[in-house]
């Protein structure tokens, strides 16, 4: 059974039944008198019944009518609670997506983008809250493409095939030293000048390692450390203790001003990294992703500027 009436015509009823006049429900729902009218006998036809006794005096409500009345208000009722519903829902969701965006970020990158970024990020209004997942440069390429995270900042090109990768800056591998270290005389240094120290190189399997040890087999040279670690924390810590000197990106080294550290470019041969956003293809941001985005561009190309 198909059913010809809807919504519009139950309210024009019920305004009928309650006010006792088609020309007093028109003005309740600010229609003519004549479009009442119209939807009034479209329910009654598609109900085959008549609803209310005209007389040129007055309009008599039918027991048919006083019948209809409460599941009238019943079914308006259902439908109100349901657009509202919906609607709050979308609402909710929508808060939910734009009230935390997740960032999966290798730790070395963090001091040197995130934080003057994220100071102008809030003073332009976002309110947004932000949950950094720190990872290797594998775990974030997996963590974007499998959308746990809204955005990457990785040391490599995108590694999964829904993924895109932006360039934001060049990031040197520098060698990181306690500033009363005999090279620190030297604007920079050379390979064979770190022979027989105690190098502190990244762990096989990390990015930086992947960069240095490609690096070594094309000019030919051997790699020789006496100590592997997994964190540049755990590098920077060491060199500080005077343990060794460590192969690190200069982004790693960026916090560490006003430190006993410093670092020296190293050549022969340069060893430098891509830093940028991983970004799952076809991925919708949120306003408040976009905003975050935009403002680490901004601290990579201008990184000196004052927030």
């Amino acid at each position: 059974m198909r059913i010809n009436y809807d919504f519009y015509d139950l309210e024009a009823f019920l305004a009928v039944k309650e006010t006792g006049s088609f020309h007093l429900a028109a003005e309740r729902l600010h229609l003519s008198q004549s479009a009442v009218t119209r939807r009034v006998q479209k329910l009654e036809t598609a109900l085959d019944t008549v609803l209310f006794e005209r007389t040129t005096r007055e309009v008599r409500p039918t027991l048919a009518a006083k019948r209809l009345q409460v599941r009238a208000q019943a079914i308006l009722e259902d439908a109100r609670e349901t657009t509202l519903a919906m609607r709050d829902e979308s609402v909710a969701f929508a808060h939910q997506r734009n009230a935390v965006v997740t960032i999966a970020v290798i730790p070395t990158v963090v001091a040197a983008l995130l934080p003057r970024a994220i100071k102008r990020f809030r003073a332009k209004g976002n309110a947004a809250r932000i949950r950094l997942l720190d990872h290797t440069a594998n775990a974030v390429a997996e963590s974007v493409a499998k959308a746990e995270a809204d955005f990457g900042l990785c040391s490599i090109p995108a590694l999964e095939p829904n993924t895109r990768f932006e360039p934001l800056f060049d990031d040197q591998i520098v060698l990181v030293l306690p500033k009363d270290h005999p090279l620190t005389a030297q604007h920079s240094v050379i390979w064979s000048d770190i022979e027989g120290e105690d190098l502190i190189v990244p762990t096989r399997g990390t990015g930086n390692r992947l960069l240095i040890d490609e690096a070594m087999a094309r000019s030919r040279r051997p790699l020789r450390w006496t100590y592997e670690i997994r964190r540049s924390t755990t590098a920077l810590d060491l060199v500080l203790a005077g343990v060794g000197i460590a192969l690190l990106p200069r982004s790693a080294i960026a916090h560490q001003a006003g430190t006993a550290l410093t670092y020296r470019p190293i050549t022969r041969p340069e060893i430098i990294r891509p830093v940028g956003f991983l970004t799952r293809i076809g991925q919708q941001d949120t306003g408040s992703v976009q905003a975050l985005m935009a403002e680490i561009r901004h601290e990579a190309a201008n990184p000196a500027e004052p927030v």
